[in-house]
């Protein structure tokens, strides 16, 4: 049976545009709304964009996520987000886990040869792909989380994105307002050109220099982002140098970690040391002491990668680059320096 969106409508009970903001997650509907409307659709096979109807008629293939640093429970929010909209533009999805030290465009590209893609999306990894390794990739492709820091044609490519180093300042700028100027900075690779970890770590760096604060390599940890990495890259700073008041990490996960070593040090959290960290996951937010975070908005990103790789496909609208603000939540586990 093919249906059309009134069709949808009138099986669900509900009004057209109500369809439509559970269509496309935007405006207010109920849990229970949302379910019945997404039973509906996926009962009757529905697809809601006509352009993506005609191209799933033709051409039955694959949208491929090449995720790099899949444990990030930051990314598994967008990767399930990410899911339900293709699934609901009908076409088959599949995840590839790309491995540290793998360059993603050149999996991609043997991926595209093994499977029928029409579409990738590109979710972590580095900024050093050029413009002519982008060309040899055939169907349409977004960044997601991460863009080129090389000079590159912008009208080749897409990415979702937020301003890394911008997010990282206003962390960082954060502490200093609260006195704090012994800042520990802990990240992934910071010290490699090309990471999320760098760029995080320029924008630390504008920070302390706008405050006229020296910049202290001995505050600077490479680690993974997980909370036993961040442990223990927390502890080996804290060894080093106990005149450590802050502590900015790269990640929740990383903050988490942090937090848990500062803990163990016998220090208080904010009282002794302050503690924040980015992404703004869930766990976060119910640790003890609630962190303080640089927070994502990971599920608007994953809608406009979905969004601008079906346009692409639909040749809708030529590449886009969209940028997104990260919002400062203030939980408690940063306070004022004693003293100042």
């Amino acid at each position: 049976m093919d249906v059309n969106i009134k069709d949808i409508a009138r099986i669900s009970g509900v009004g057209i545009s109500t369809v439509s903001r559970v269509i496309n997650n935007k405006g207010l509907v109920s849990n229970a709304t949302r379910e019945k409307v997404l039973s509906v659709v996926k009962e009757y096979n529905y697809i809601p964009n006509s352009n993506a109807r005609n191209l799933k008629t033709t051409q039955s293939k694959n949208i491929a996520l090449m995720v790099k640093g899949i444990t990030n429970p930051f990314f598994s929010i967008m990767i399930k987000e990410i899911e339900r909209q293709v699934n609901l533009r009908g076409y088959p999805f599949l995840i590839h886990q790309v491995e540290d030290g793998t360059d993603e465009i050149n999996a991609a590209i043997q991926l595209v040869k093994e499977k029928n893609l029409s579409g990738i999306i590109f979710m972590g990894g580095t900024y050093n792909h050029s413009e002519e390794k982008f060309k040899q990739l055939t169907v349409p492709f977004v960044l997601t989380t991460i863009t080129t820091s090389q000079e590159v044609d912008p009208s080749i490519f897409s990415s979702v994105t937020i301003d890394e180093s911008k997010e990282a300042y206003k962390a960082t700028s954060y502490l200093l307002s609260l006195g704090h100027k012994s800042i520990g900075f802990l990240a992934k690779s910071p010290l490699l050109e090309d990471t999320t970890g760098s760029r995080r770590l320029l924008g630390y760096k504008m920070a302390l220099e706008e405050h006229n604060i020296p910049y202290n390599s001995g505050f600077v940890e490479d680690c993974e982002y997980s909370p036993s990495s961040g442990f223990n890259a927390a502890r080996r700073l804290l060894n080093r140098d106990r005149t450590v008041t802050a502590i900015f990490a790269a990640s929740d996960t990383i903050a988490i970690g942090a937090a848990k070593a500062v803990l163990t040090a016998g220090l208080s959290i904010p009282d002794d040391i302050s503690i924040i960290g980015f992404d703004g996951i869930e766990m976060a937010e119910y640790y003890h002491p609630a962190l303080d975070t640089i927070s994502q908005p990971g599920t608007e990103m994953a809608l406009s990668s979905v969004g601008v790789l079906f346009d692409l496909i639909t040749k809708h609208s030529s590449h886009q680059h969209i940028v997104y603000d990260a919002v400062l939540l203030k939980r408690g586990s940063c306070k004022m320096i004693k003293g100042r």
